[in-house]
């Protein structure tokens, strides 16, 4: 599976941003995508993620101001990003929770380039 992100940017804080994460290659083992931030010096969190029924779970910091959702005729996941705050300032990185199926069960991850974020105050 291959990822592709886009939409990251300078923004001034209250505004928006839209992330976009393009999926290719093996779809099918998909089980959820996700979109995790991180700062220098810091562990790489979950923000959102969407299985790939619908069920969308997010961090507790922006629960409310953050929405995602996915576009499964363009395998694609979006990150609406509004009432953005300086310290939502990251990488934000899209990743893709896969199983492969096989002699064993293979639960892995694949990631995505980041994109950077900046919420000016």
């Amino acid at each position: 599976v291959q990822l592709q992100a886009s939409g990251g940017g300078l923004v001034q804080a209250g505004g928006s941003l839209r992330l976009a994460c393009a999926a290719s290659g093996r779809i099918a083992s998909i089980n959820a995508m996700e979109w995790y931030r991180q700062v220098p010096g810091k562990e790489r969190d979950l923000v959102a993620s969407i299985t790939t029924g619908g069920a969308t779970n997010y961090a507790e910091s922006v629960k409310g101001r953050f929405t995602i959702s996915s576009n499964d005729a363009k395998n694609t996941v979006y990150l609406q990003m509004n009432s953005l705050k300086p310290e939502d300032t990251a990488v934000y990185y899209c990743a893709a929770e896969y199983t492969e199926w096989g002699d064993t069960v293979v639960v892995g991850r694949h990631w995505g380039q980041g994109t950077q974020v900046t919420v000016s105050s």
